[in-house]
C-alpha cells in the first residue's frame, strides 16, 4: 500500500487541481491497510502516512478494494452504491477524484 500512495505525486494532474487546497484522508481496512492523507495544494499533492486532525474528506474502505477501484477493477460510484467506499465530508471532492489522479501504470 505504502508504494501505491507513494506513486500518488507522479499520477497528480495539477492542471485538475487549480486553486485547490485540501485534504483527502484515506482509511484502508484489513490486510495491507493503513491511514494516509493526501494534500493537495498550490498545484502539488504530498502524500503523509497517518491521520490527518481535519481532512475536507474521508474515505473508507478494505484496501483491496482500494487496489481493485484505482486499477480499474472496481467502479468507484458502484462502490459507494454498493457501501464498499463509504465518504464523509466533502462529495463534491471524491467527484473529482478520477479527474485528480490517473491509474497507476
Amino acid at each position: 500500500m505504502k508504494a501505491i500512495f507513494s506513486a500518488m505525486p507522479a499520477n497528480f494532474n495539477a492542471d485538475a487541481a487549480k486553486g485547490m487546497n485540501s485534504v483527502i484522508q484515506f482509511k484502508l481496512t484489513g490486510d495491507g491497510g493503513g491511514d494516509y492523507h493526501v494534500s493537495i495544494a498550490n498545484g502539488a499533492c504530498t502524500v503523509t502516512e497517518g491521520a490527518h486532525a481535519s481532512p475536507n474528506m474521508t474515505m473508507t474502505m478494505a484496501a483491496q478494494d482500494y487496489v481493485d477501484m484505482i486499477t480499474g477493477k472496481l467502479n468507484g460510484q458502484m462502490a459507494f452504491m454498493s457501501g464498499k467506499l463509504k465518504i464523509a465530508g466533502d462529495m463534491g471532492l471524491a467527484m473529482k477524484m478520477q479527474s485528480l489522479f490517473k491509474r497507476p501504470a
